[in-house]
């Protein structure tokens, strides 16, 4: 187990006091485990002193946005992976965490997830979960359709015809914008091999050609009652669809989504004998790389204008990966990614093995996953230029041709402004 050399019993009488301001979003029970794990930190390193500033999601980023234009960010940072378009563009904006690993075991970490949060070769936080989409299935709705789960995007179609003949407002899957989104990318990398984005050239990879295909498949699984049109959600008002009565009564039959919102989910069921569990999730013939869209759930970063570095890192090691702070923040950030602190909570029985957020991490992580996906994919123009596509499309506005051709020149406009 990693342990910190810097500050040695013996090096702490000769530290100066040190106070570090630590800000991070989250619930009632996020806070009181972070604060928690603060005590302990402090009790560990008496020298240093952990002002809290914490909050709700809503204005959270407001608030750094101005703190970061003025210069005043907190020195540790809970920060999110598709902000770094936004603050670290160069990979500039925070904090290079490469600077401090004497102090910051970055061992415990995948390569691949460390990677996700490098910019320019700078290291811009500590992915402290990780998350990809995984098929998550109510398993009764299922039966009853008498139909297996799908180990081919053939069989997906398939089953949504099937879905489709037995009940016309049945579907196997049902998935909003952002879902959809993230899916076609994954049948689109698993094609061709390629990222959708190229940050290098401030542009798309995608020709023209296979924007259409790309379009054409999300008309191709909505025609074929795999899940439904953005018009059959609107119906149901604008409620998140979990919430919608559908999935509730368990008309709908499963998710692609997130293993840290599949408990959401699971639990907004209102039959006790509907359960999700992980399905398959199946790749082209000769596929090289699943496509997932593979993020961290959320980071921590040092400011780049942090006079404590040093102690910065030696935080943020304590909260990852020492003994009492991996105890006393549990699972209110998710699963861990570090080693040390997943075989931790494993053996203190806090991690369930069985559990569907555990089972979908071991399942999307086991999968060929080199291919990554920019942040840029999920920059909020972008997605919206989407969403917009995609309603008309389903409205009959718009042909996939047209649409493809008018979605493709928008979205490398989004790109060349943004990444400029």
């Amino acid at each position: 187990m990693f342990t910190t050399t810097l500050f040695s019993t013996s090096g702490m009488a000769l530290a100066k006091d040190v106070e570090l301001r630590f800000s991070w979003w989250g619930g009632n029970a996020r806070h009181q485990a972070t604060l928690e794990a603060i005590k302990a930190f402090e009790q560990k390193y008496p020298h240093i002193k952990v002002k809290a500033e914490y909050a709700g999601w809503e204005g959270y980023l407001s608030r750094l946005t101005t703190q970061i234009a003025g210069g005043k960010e907190p020195d540790v940072i809970q920060t999110n992976w598709n902000w770094l378009p936004i603050f670290s563009k160069y990979g500039t904006g925070f904090y290079d965490l490469h600077q401090v690993a004497k102090t910051l075991d970055l061992t415990q970490y995948d390569p691949q997830s460390l990677e996700s949060v490098t910019v320019n070769g700078k290291l811009n936080g500590i992915p402290v979960a990780a998350t990809a989409r995984s098929f998550y299935y109510n398993k009764e709705k299922w039966q009853e359709m008498g139909v297996a789960y799908p180990q081919s995007w053939d069989e997906l179609k398939a089953a949504g015809l099937a879905f489709k003949a037995k009940d016309e407002n049945s579907y196997p899957l049902v998935l909003d914008y952002m879902e959809s989104l993230t899916l076609l990318q994954s049948y689109m990398v698993q094609k061709y091999n390629i990222p959708a984005i190229d940050e290098k050239n401030a542009k798309f990879n995608y020709t023209p050609q296979q924007w259409e295909e790309f379009f054409q498949l999300y008309k191709d699984l909505v025609d074929s009652h795999v899940f439904p049109s953005k018009r059959v959600l609107t119906s149901y008002g604008n409620a998140n669809t979990w919430e919608m009565s559908p999935w509730i009564n368990g008309t709908w039959g499963g998710v692609y989504m997130w293993n840290t919102n599949a408990l959401m989910y699971q639990n907004n069921l209102a039959a006790p004998k509907n359960k999700l569990e992980l399905g398959p999730f199946f790749m082209l013939p000769g596929a090289k790389d699943a496509g997932l869209f593979f993020k961290p759930t959320m980071m921590f970063s040092i400011s780049r204008n942090t006079k404590h570095p040093e102690e910065s890192a030696l935080l943020i090691n304590f909260l990852m990966n020492e003994p009492e702070g991996v105890k006393a923040l549990g699972l209110e950030r998710g699963v861990p990614l570090s080693q040390t602190a997943y075989q931790q909570l494993l053996q203190n029985g806090v991690i369930k093995e069985d559990s569907i957020v555990v089972t979908g991490l071991k399942s999307f992580m086991a999968l060929p996953h080199n291919i990554p996906t920019s942040a840029y994919f999920d920059y909020p123009q972008f997605v919206a230029l989407y969403h917009e596509t995609i309603q008309k499309i389903d409205q009959g506005d718009l042909s996939v041709k047209d649409a493809a051709s008018s979605f493709a020149k928008s979205a490398d406009r989004i790109m060349k402004k943004t990444m400029k």
